[in-house]
This record gives structure tokens, C-alpha cells and sequence, in this order.
């Protein structure tokens, strides 16, 4: 039994990824063009209206 010589097959080099281009930017957005897609509103208000600092302080007095 003989041993056979192999011939490495050259492996293929890896493409390189074309990298994109950014010598020459896009045109800037005015502010007047920046809007928002839905109206706005203010954040309810977590305590729902009622003075948690008062509650704590009755709460925890211990008088």
C-alpha cells in the first residue's frame, strides 16, 4: 500500500466587500422639513394627581 501524494487545491481568496462610498454626503435636511407622523402630548403624570410626599409623611409619622 502505496501512500498517494495530494495536491493541494490553491483555496480561492475571500471576496472583499465593496465598502460604500462616503467622499460625497447626502444634502442636509432643513428643520422646517423635520416633522413628527403623529401629534405629541404631554406624559401623564405618574402620581395621578395625588401628593405622594404628604401621603408618606401621614403614612409614616408615627405619632
Amino acid at each position: 500500500m502505496g501512500k498517494r501524494a495530494r495536491t493541494a487545491a490553491a483555496a480561492p481568496a475571500p471576496r472583499r466587500r465593496e465598502l460604500p462610498d462616503f467622499t460625497k454626503l447626502p444634502d442636509r435636511v432643513p428643520p422646517e422639513a423635520l416633522v413628527t407622523t403623529q401629534p405629541a402630548s404631554d406624559a401623564p403624570d405618574p402620581q395621578g394627581g395625588r401628593d405622594t410626599e404628604t401621603e408618606f409623611m401621614l403614612r409614616n409619622a408615627g405619632l
